[in-house]
């Protein structure tokens, strides 16, 4: 890419297509095109269609998608592989038929087997059961990926998947039920400060490893790839590192600044036992994160605190 560069981000408002934003624009890329879901819905055919027939981007970003964490990926099944599926195939199929030079498509960590070995390397994909819960969506980001290989193979198309890890950090979503673990837990514990309440009730057994990244990272390492990474095979961003759910309450507590109790809802799921992403591949392209957790959850803590009314919903 070049800074004049027509660059089109799917999903710009969300949490990982503002930070690729943010991370363009830090660069002195200014040709980004974007839409909003009330000006393009990326799920109807024909507006995709109209889009990159009058737009013709040259490079794409793919990070538009509907998220959400353990409860909404369970109830809403349907929902979750139907509205990703579309999305998907009307941006990949638009993007080879406008002869866009690259694009990038954005996974996530559940496309692999819940009891994959660990650490999860790029080659266990498909080689086992997914986990219930979310196997709609992980099934839904496999086809995405698969597409992207099918048009490199027939056609020749220069179309990149990447799997991020768990991802946190500024615009997250902090519905305490439709989101994900750690901007819930932050929610959780800033309220409980502030309400003085007693104890905090967390979700599982606390047992569960994760992985977390967060977004300003992961959009740094999706321009880095965009620029160095040509092969049809996905590649794992994430850090390598993780810890308990446990482990994340205290630290969350502790940044937060809550001194009560933490309790354990154990008849909440915990989901996969572990997700750590094996990056050796990463980082031997040459890719490395530099945010860490305890700085990074700080900031998001930062940035929770300054959009309260907007996030707390």
């Amino acid at each position: 890419m070049i800074k004049e560069s027509k660059i089109y981000i799917a999903g710009h408002r969300g949490m990982v297509g503002s930070a690729i934003h943010r991370a363009l624009r830090d660069r002195g890329f200014e040709n980004i095109v974007t839409r909003s879901s009330s000006e393009l819905d990326l799920r109807n055919q024909q507006a995709v269609a109209d889009f990159f027939s009058s737009e013709k981007p040259e490079y794409v970003f793919l990070a538009a998608a509907k998220v959400g964490g353990i409860i909404a990926n369970n109830t809403y099944r349907a929902d979750f592989i139907y509205e990703n599926l579309m999305i998907e195939a009307n941006v990949i199929h638009q993007a080879h038929l406008n002869g866009v030079k690259k694009l990038m498509f954005l996974g996530s960590s559940c496309i692999y087997p819940k009891l994959a070995p660990q650490p999860l390397r790029e080659e266990y994909l498909l080689t086992g059961l997914l986990e219930d819960t979310n196997e709609p969506y992980a099934i839904a980001k496999i086809a995405g990926i698969k597409l992207c290989e099918a048009y490199h193979d027939q056609y020749g198309t220069n179309f990149i998947s990447v799997m991020p890890t768990n991802l946190y950090g500024y615009g997250d979503n902090y519905h305490l039920h439709n989101s994900h673990v750690l901007p819930a837990l932050i929610r959780k514990f800033h309220e409980a400060k502030e309400q003085n309440k007693p104890y905090v009730e967390a979700w599982g057994t606390g047992s569960p490893k994760r992985e977390f990244l967060f977004a300003d990272d992961l959009a740094d390492a999706c321009l880095y790839l965009m620029d160095h990474y040509n092969g049809k095979e996905l590649v794992n961003i994430g850090t390598g590192e993780d810890l308990s759910i446990k482990e994340l309450t205290q630290l969350v507590a502790q940044i937060t600044g809550y001194e009560g109790e933490i309790r354990w809802d154990t008849s909440k799921p915990d989901g996969t036992p572990r997700k750590l992403m094996d990056v050796s591949k990463l980082h031997n392209l040459g890719w490395k994160h530099t945010t860490d957790l305890t700085r990074g959850v700080a900031l998001a803590y930062q940035d929770f605190l300054q959009n309260q009314e907007e996030y707390a919903v």
